[in-house]
């Protein structure tokens, strides 16, 4: 893609960015869990949430085009100006942007209407979407470990569709729970699509890429992703609710504010990470990071919210869990597979030159 990092710099990036997927991928969906079981109803301020947090993208944006600045050569003609992202890279952002919205929305209904517990396993699903697309749109190479990891997944995903409904929140009607459990499904299969096409942006940008740039294209997509969730709130009379909203919280009018405020912070983490792993590796790579999380999550969500765990729960975090383990090993194969392909090369590039 074009990266200008070191080794160690991408590695050290790597780091950083699943500490950040692992905030954002297991606090999001339990503070608008929190949001829901405690008296809020909107789905389109939840939609909104989740990208609503990126005026905090502009401070690593900030410190970043000051580096850089102080560390241009004056003497270099090449480096007398900072880069921007140039206009194919912003239309890929922003359809990116648009899509992002739609998934944001069918994610919203999913935890207003499921425990975390189903969302997260059925999310599991993800991966199996993240591979199909990049298969197509980035020529992803697949080993039999990370086939083995993908049909893992798509069986625990189907076991926890047999017995759909049992966990059905009280209160909860059937058609809102099934239709909940649709929409994630939707969602993960969205979101699937979008991990790739992330990828396949940064590909195609005909420019040096840098996180720089990476923050760049999260900041646009996020902007376009919260505007066209904003018009949705503008339709369905958001905005004149949340006062009223607030004043009802079952946990205080100041806390409503508070939840609102950290969903929008932790979405950003979430959305930090994601990128910076597809930047840093691969969009499947991502993809499975993201359902690595998972037994964080599910554990998270019983201890706080009392989700029951039924046999067939157990049974898709099991086969979730093999998957993932699956996918990682043969990952490391790999790895130490170039790692043993490299060393002949290596030696056969440091010997002399003899004349004949």
């Amino acid at each position: 893609m074009g990266s200008q990092l070191s080794n160690t710099t991408r590695r050290a990036l790597l780091v950083l960015c699943c500490i950040l997927l692992a905030v954002g991928n297991c606090g999001g969906p339990l503070i608008m869990r929190l949001y829901f079981v405690h008296g809020g109803n909107r789905i389109w301020l939840s939609s909104f949430l989740q990208t609503a947090g990126c005026p905090i993208i502009l401070v690593p944006l900030v410190i970043s085009y000051i580096f850089r600045r102080k560390n241009q050569d004056p003497t270099s003609q090449t480096t007398t100006r900072l880069t921007f992202m140039n206009l194919p890279v912003f239309v890929g952002a922003s359809i990116i942007g648009l899509l992002t919205g739609a998934c944001n929305y069918l994610a919203a209904f999913g935890i207003g209407h499921l425990p975390v517990s189903t969302m997260t396993l059925i999310l599991a699903t993800q991966l199996a979407f993240v591979a199909l697309f990049a298969f197509f749109l980035v020529r992803q190479k697949f080993t039999a470990y990370s086939i083995n990891a993908i049909v893992l997944l798509m069986l625990g995903a189907g076991v926890l569709a047999i017995h759909a409904g049992n966990d059905r929140p009280p209160g909860e009607s059937k058609k809102l729970y099934v239709l909940g459990f649709l929409l994630t499904l939707a969602s993960s299969a969205l979101y699937g699509l979008i991990l790739p096409l992330i990828e396949l942006t940064y590909k195609k940008a005909k420019q040096g890429m840098n996180y720089t740039l990476v923050l760049e294209v999260q900041m646009v997509l996020c902007l376009v992703a919260t505007v066209f969730c904003t018009v949705g709130m503008i339709i369905n009379n958001d905005f004149k609710v949340i006062p009223r909203e607030a004043r009802e919280f079952q946990l205080g009018e100041t806390k409503y504010y508070m939840v609102l405020v950290w969903s929008g912070i932790i979405w950003q983490f979430f959305l930090f990470g994601a990128t910076g792993i597809i930047f840093c590796a691969s969009s499947l790579f991502s993809g499975v990071m993201i359902t690595v999380l998972l037994p964080i999550s599910q554990l998270l969500a019983v201890l706080i919210f009392h989700d029951k765990f039924q046999a067939e729960k157990g049974v898709s975090l099991a086969l979730s869990l093999w998957g993932s383990v699956s996918y990682f090993y043969g990952e490391w194969k790999q790895i130490k597979k170039n790692a043993r392909v490299q060393e002949p090369e290596m030696s056969q590039s440091y010997l002399p030159d003899v004349a004949p």
